[in-house]
């Protein structure tokens, strides 16, 4: 008779978290999170620094110089037609009287300088910011290759290894540009051990997007509301 073999310890499921014996759970726990710092960047094989992508910012851009353009050749044709001993267009008769019978604390005037100051502050914050905001920089293992991944599309992979962690019900990932928030619905195991699996799949995701600057992770599990 062969006699039976102790099960090999590579086969058993090492404990994630340490949890106090004393502390009672049960299935009627309600909700379990918790908050985590980034997962390190890993270092090796990184040949390059990884900043943002810069947006072309080829729209704004695009109609700044579109109305400049026609607002200086309007301009200049008119002066060149004052030159020439013909009458001045309507329009400019019409705002130099205007301006000269509204001084320049006018409530008008100051609305109208103020909704140029804002524009000029905002093409000036489009110039100096890089944007593409939906675009996360992936690590650089060469200096000749940049590559982005769309926060979306993280946050679909994210979610797919939500899903494949036993007990969850149904996910919500959201995705920052500096944390990833899970919000899960257990409808059975106990929480701690749910958020616990999650934890540590998620931690793999992660690490797996390779992004260069790896987000935080905020967990939260609860259970679905009861009905009736």
């Amino acid at each position: 008779m062969s006699q039976p073999q102790e099960p090999d310890d590579s086969t058993r499921r090492l404990p994630v978290i340490e949890q106090d014996p004393a502390a009672g759970r049960g299935l009627d726990q309600s909700a379990s999170a918790a908050d985590y710092d980034p997962v390190p960047v890993l270092a090796h094989g990184e040949a390059g620094r990884a900043g943002r992508f810069w947006s072309m910012r080829r729209v704004p851009a695009g109609l700044l110089a579109l109305v400049v353009l026609a607002a200086a050749g309007l301009l200049l044709y008119d002066i060149a037609a004052v030159r020439a001993h013909r009458p001045a267009m309507y329009w400019r008769v019409r705002l130099a009287g205007w301006l000269a019978h509204h001084p320049v604390d006018d409530v008008a005037v100051l609305a109208g300088a103020g909704a140029v100051a804002l524009i000029g502050i905002w093409l000036i914050v489009l110039a100096a910011t890089p944007g593409l905001r939906g675009v996360l920089p992936m690590r650089r293992e060469s200096a000749a290759v940049r590559a982005g991944l769309d926060r979306t599309a993280a946050a679909l992979v994210l979610r797919d290894r939500v899903m494949e962690v036993s007990g969850v019900q149904s996910a919500r990932v959201r995705m920052r540009r500096s944390k990833v928030v899970v919000r899960a619905l257990s409808h059975f195991r106990e929480l701690d051990d749910v958020r616990a699996d999650l934890d540590a799949a998620l931690d793999a995701g992660i690490r797996d997007l390779g992004l260069a600057r790896p987000p935080g992770l905020a967990v939260h599990v609860s259970r679905p509301a009861r009905k009736g």
